[in-house]
């Protein structure tokens, strides 16, 4: 494993050809990032600073372990990095899979350098785009952990599109009580109206259906 000094941004690469992580590590040294390399998948786990990479540059072909299993195995222990895959060769079941998988791309040695600065490019603006959608969803579960039970089931009734009278029926409590935790509910959430209250549900992956409520609207509207 190989690390150079402060950079704009963390850039991790592992494959078992010392010759191919040392030429990376010149490019991308020389291109104003941080670099550290591995031989293998186990090194890169051992690293204590895994969480901060930016992006993977992932070989699939790493001697005794396969890159498209190791992407597999981030993927589904929701460790979430954008990878660009390499190879000596390729085929198209293999590029197949490995964009299913969500690489970045797909690169076969020897690959050109302005097109991994490229794909470096977009792993940092798909990684930057993602931090941001990550720092919002905390942000409003935090919000959301805030609010009382009952201030929750106003939230998932506006968010479905009930009227204050029929939350108070679907509840059954008055509509003045509804009134005075939906008001609670709208300033703990921060939201300016309706419309920011279903972003922040559709978010946290909690909005309701309101076709749910149909058959109890109409009973309120009778």
């Amino acid at each position: 494993m190989v690390e150079n000094g402060a950079g704009r941004s963390l850039i991790c690469v592992i494959d078992d050809d010392e010759d191919v992580r040392d030429s990376l590590e010149m490019l991308l040294r020389s291109a104003d990032y941080n670099v550290r390399s591995f031989a293998g998948p186990e090194e890169f786990l051992a690293c204590d600073t895994v969480d901060a990479a930016e992006c993977l540059i992932l070989d699939i072909n790493l001697g005794g372990a396969n890159g498209l299993d190791f992407q597999e195995e981030l993927r589904k222990n929701a460790t979430i990095v954008p990878i660009i895959l390499i190879s000596g060769f390729g085929d198209v079941p293999m590029t197949v899979r490995g964009m299913k998988a969500g690489a970045i791309t797909f690169l076969t040695k020897p690959f050109d350098e302005a097109a991994m600065l490229m794909a470096i490019d977009e792993a940092l603006a798909s990684n930057s785009v993602r931090r941001q959608e990550m720092a919002v969803l905390a942000s409003v579960q935090d919000r959301y952990e805030s609010l009382t039970t009952r201030e929750r089931q106003v939230f998932g009734l506006v968010t479905a599109g009930l009227m204050n009278k029929q939350m108070a029926a679907r509840l059954e409590i008055s509509e003045i009580t509804v009134k005075i935790h939906r008001g609670n509910m709208v300033k703990k959430m921060r939201a300016d109206s309706v419309a920011d209250l279903v972003r922040m549900a559709e978010v946290l992956g909690v909005r309701e259906d309101a076709t749910r409520y149909n058959r109890r609207l109409g009973q309120v509207a009778g």
